[in-house]
């Protein structure tokens, strides 16, 4: 019998979603992100024949791996490890583990990512920036933002620029800084080269610090790399985010916006986005609006991403004069 040909991830995905039937697969495509959504959809349309065993042995494989995801989440990969090798033999737990590993699901510090992050502080205190970089890349946005809050102004800028600029870190790097920690928490097992930090990384985290931190660390990154501040000025507010603005705020918000400009932004819009704004029109208004999109026809991608672009301006715009609230961590998320 002719050995069956290994199957790429992408093939794989494709068999369990068709196996999950359409219902529950439409589900599952829905949370992809347009990539890879198009990428499984092309797949399912060119698997035309599985045949059960294959079926099965794919079934299997995503039941071994979300089993093992929820013993990490139990007690970290250690005690993955153990359970697995208890109930399919260390061969075959070191194979689960690798794949785990590879997709980046499992990541270093898992304990410190349980911890108070106010604890946190303290014991990063006197850390080198790098270090602590490395760390945040690591922690949860919402841990990570308490944590550069709550450092001295001159090293939160250092930081969170280590933390944008930061791509890959080395095992080995990660390694020794597991076991240095080993002695106060619990240590996990290091993984291949995986991507941490990066600006989407540091966004996140901005995203949900206090205004005044927010202001410090740009102004210290303007002074240092304006590209860099620029481009991470560019993401900390995206169009789409609009939803998280109250009514009152949004209705200032079109105050200032061109009508052309709302018309083509809202050309790729999500429904929830364009309801809202909607809702925060007058009938007459928004019936003129609709009217617009409609007639306008093809659009190029760049000119809709551009009047989104203008209409981030302006609500960042208002934000840092205080006329409307961006909902963000710290202290700014109260309000009086």
């Amino acid at each position: 019998m002719a050995r069956q040909r290994q199957l790429t991830g992408l093939e794989k995905a494709a068999i369990f979603l068709i196996t999950l039937g359409p219902e529950l697969s439409s589900l599952v495509i829905k949370q992809l992100p347009q990539e890879d959504m198009e990428k499984v959809t092309y797949q399912i349309a060119n698997t035309t024949m599985v045949d059960p065993e294959t079926k099965q042995l794919v079934v299997d494989e995503f039941w071994e791996l979300h089993e093992a995801r929820q013993f990490i989440l139990q007690g970290g990969i250690k005690y993955a490890r153990e359970v697995l090798e208890r109930a399919v033999g260390p061969a075959r737990a070191a194979e689960i583990i690798k794949k785990l590993m590879a997709t980046s699901k499992i990541r270093p510090f898992n304990t410190i990512r349980k911890a108070d992050p106010k604890q946190l502080v303290n014991f990063l205190y006197n850390e080198h920036p790098q270090t602590i970089a490395l760390i945040l890349a690591y922690l949860e946005p919402e841990q990570a933002a308490v944590v550069l809050s709550a450092l001295p102004e001159e090293l939160q800028a250092d930081v969170a620029k280590r933390l944008a600029l930061m791509e890959r870190a080395s095992p080995d790097t990660v390694r020794e800084l597991e076991q240095i920690l080993e002695q106060r928490l619990s240590s996990v097992v290091g993984q291949d080269f995986a991507l941490v930090g990066g600006i989407k990384a540091l966004v996140d985290v901005l995203n949900r610090v206090d205004r005044s931190t927010e202001r410090t660390i740009l102004e210290s990154l303007e002074q240092e790399d304006p590209e860099l501040a620029d481009e991470i000025r560019k993401r900390m507010f995206v169009f789409e985010d609009i939803i998280v603005l109250d009514d009152n705020s949004i209705r200032r918000v079109l105050r200032e916006v061109d009508m052309k400009d709302l018309a083509l932004a809202l050309k790729t819009a999500s429904e929830e986005v364009a309801n809202r704004i909607y809702r925060n029109l007058s009938k007459r208004a928004a019936e003129m609006l609709k009217e617009d999109i409609e007639y306008m026809g093809p659009t190029r991608l760049r000119d809709v991403e551009a009047a989104q672009q203008r209409i981030v301006q302006i609500i960042r715009r208002l934000d840092e004069t205080g006329e409307i609230i961006i909902a963000r961590g710290g202290q700014d998320a109260v309000v009086v």
